[in-house]
């Protein structure tokens, strides 16, 4: 069964999974895992957080496959594995970041922020947030892309399924746009 999904591309791959075909998603691991493992490597170099992000993004694929097969407009099937991965790796992080905040017993007291700048860094972080919500979807998807997955011009390219070209020209609008909005 194996030889006649050789031939089947990726989005069909996906479209089978989403009717339950085992064999289809261990072929789109087989062929995909590698690639993803490498990736995410470049992103996180704790190899069990690599571990962990990969079996959270197949689990999600598994899940999540009939939302892609549904739909015309997701881009590659590949775009969407790394789009789910890389949602993954940032809440990986996240989790991480918020592990390392509480410690588990205080080594020393913890001293207070003044006022002033709890004020302003939420402040800031309402108008950024603010400013973020105005964005066109497609401005707000390179962006996301780009600065919070790290990914290159190329890479966002694949990624959304739009030219090299358009994504330059989003992130440019995209960070004119911000810093309009912020100023």
């Amino acid at each position: 069964m194996r030889r006649s999904l050789d031939a089947v591309d990726e989005e069909e791959l996906v479209r089978r999974i989403a009717t339950g075909d085992r064999l289809a998603f261990d072929e789109l691991y087989r062929r995909t895992s590698p690639w993803l493992a490498v990736r995410l490597a470049r992103r996180c170099a704790d190899p069990d957080v690599v571990v962990d992000v990969l079996q959270e993004t197949y689990l999600a694929v598994w899940r999540a496959a009939g939302s892609f097969a549904g739909s015309a407009t997701n881009g590659s099937a590949v775009g969407w594995l790394w789009t789910i991965a890389a949602n993954r790796l940032v809440d990986a992080f996240r989790r991480r970041a918020r592990q390392a905040q509480v410690p588990a017993v205080p080594l020393a007291p913890a001293v207070a922020p003044a006022a002033e700048d709890e004020v302003l860094a939420g402040r800031v972080g309402q108008d950024l947030e603010q400013a973020l919500l105005v964005l066109p979807v497609e401005l707000r998807q390179v962006l996301r892309a780009m600065v919070l997955d790290g990914l290159t011009v190329r890479e966002t390219s694949l990624l959304l399924g739009v030219p090299e070209g358009t994504v330059k020209t989003h992130a440019r609008r995209a960070r004119l746009m911000l810093r309009e909005a912020l100023s």
